[in-house]
């Protein structure tokens, strides 16, 4: 799979990860030296899919301008290339709990995370 965006959601992507500090490290000089040259690696891939494209082995486009979204449709046409058929399940119930040897389980003297959200 090829996932694709145009250039103004390159700008936005790579503007974001230099004005966020939270997102700086995924910044690469190599980033900003593709930016710069677009047009280049844009031949590049058009090559790249023309020449290692084949019948049994084809590239799939997947526009990624919303990166949920896209990922999403990428992982629905993969399934959708896996033959399948269903699984007939049993219905499966919960076992009732073995309370023999019950206790107040709540759990006191912990080192708790903080809840920040």
């Amino acid at each position: 799979y090829w996932l694709e965006i145009s250039q103004d959601e390159q700008t936005k992507r790579l503007q974001s990860r230099i004005d966020d500090p939270r997102k700086i490290w995924k910044l690469s000089p190599m980033d900003l030296k593709s930016y710069s040259r677009w047009y280049e690696y844009s031949r590049a891939r058009d090559e790249m899919l023309r020449r290692t494209s084949m019948p049994r082995a084809q590239w799939f486009v997947g526009n990624n301008e919303v990166k949920r979204r896209g990922r999403l449709n990428i992982i629905a046409h993969l399934l959708q290339q896996v033959p399948y058929e269903p699984v007939k399940a049993s219905r499966i119930r919960l076992p009732k709990r073995d309370v023999s040897d019950a206790y107040d389980d709540t759990l006191v003297d912990a080192n708790w995370v903080p809840s920040s959200f």
